[in-house]
């Protein structure tokens, strides 16, 4: 935390109660009918996407998942024009064609997220051969579950990245379940870190819910990549709160793990990091829980009020 300022680690923290905030929202919204289709949830995952972003440039790349929301928001996105795509409204990153899986926001370096598992590992190795070949100093982070890294583009990538040494960092979300399937049932490995060594980079396990450690590892790894050293493989070993999907009604963890996992809820943590070693106060968490409070509302509010898409044009910006 030293190379930190408190400016910075304010961000961190304001930037995980947004991520918890949206998708509590998106929550509430679905269960009134008001988000069709389906959505991913990344309650209790807020350290990634965050601390691995905290990591980056703003012209840095990073591909996303079905589960995006933090993701895109540690990236910069703007919650209004995110909440206007779940609505399904022309305000929309994709002008609500898209929905949640599919929320892309080059502005701010997010190559987009993708519906397909494992689909955004060759894009963002593909981001990274295009900024060496261009010398652009740029670095891609890569965010995949544990279910990608079983299926054919996690390897075919990894080989070819290390071959080349392309900036590319790959961090792998291990929320200990594939859908409904365990990690442990799926991946003969222990850690999934491991697999580093068969393509010839560091392969590294981090915290995934300890936001500082989160950040010191992929920034250890950004740094390696902007110098020219090829890719690492980060492994966050984190927890999703809520089931898979919507429509998952989680019946097969047990309530012990889930309860166990919550106790070590990344939000709560970091707030008392913060406390404890005096860099803010209670009051002033409070204020930017507030603060967060309002964006919610603010972008709700901009949501309802925005035009769905015109009947005759409902085919427009649609390609697949």
């Amino acid at each position: 935390m030293v190379e930190l300022s408190k400016e910075k680690l304010l961000w961190m923290y304001q930037k995980m109660v947004e991520i918890r905030k949206f998708d509590l929202k998106v929550d509430e919204l679905f269960k009134k009918n008001m988000i069709w289709g389906t959505c991913h949830l990344y309650v209790g995952e807020e350290a990634t996407a965050v601390g691995a972003c905290a990591a980056l440039k703003s012209d840095d790349y990073i591909t996303s998942t079905h589960r995006g929301h933090g993701h895109c928001i540690a990236k910069g996105a703007d919650i209004k024009r995110m909440m206007a795509e779940l609505l399904g409204k022309e305000t929309g990153y994709c002008k609500g064609r898209g929905g949640s899986m599919h929320i892309v926001d080059v502005s701010t370096g997010n190559l987009g997220a993708n519906g397909i598992v494992g689909a955004g590992i060759p894009i963002a190795t593909g981001a990274a051969l295009a900024s060496k070949r261009r010398n652009d100093g740029k670095v891609t982070v890569c965010f995949f579950g544990d279910g990608a890294v079983n299926v054919g583009p996690f390897h075919e990538s990894l080989n070819m990245a290390s071959i080349w040494k392309l900036p590319v960092v790959y961090v792998c979300e291990n929320n200990q379940y594939a859908m409904s399937t365990s990690v442990q049932k799926a991946t003969a490995v222990r850690d999934i870190a491991v697999r580093g060594q068969s393509y010839d980079m560091p392969g590294v396990v981090v915290d995934g819910n300890d936001v500082i450690a989160v950040f010191e590892t992929v920034s250890e790894a950004v740094n390696r990549a902007r110098r020219g050293e090829g890719p690492t493989l980060v492994e966050s070993k984190t927890y999703r709160f809520f089931g898979h999907s919507k429509s998952d009604p989680r019946v097969y963890r047990s309530r012990e793990e889930e309860q166990m996992w919550m106790a070590k809820d990344p939000i709560p943590r970091f707030a008392n990091l913060l406390k404890e070693k005096e860099i803010a106060t209670e009051e002033e968490l409070k204020s930017i829980d507030e603060l967060v409070d309002k964006e919610m509302e603010e972008a709700l509010e901009f949501a309802l009020n925005s035009p769905l898409p015109k009947l005759e044009e409902i085919a427009k910006y649609v390609y697949a």
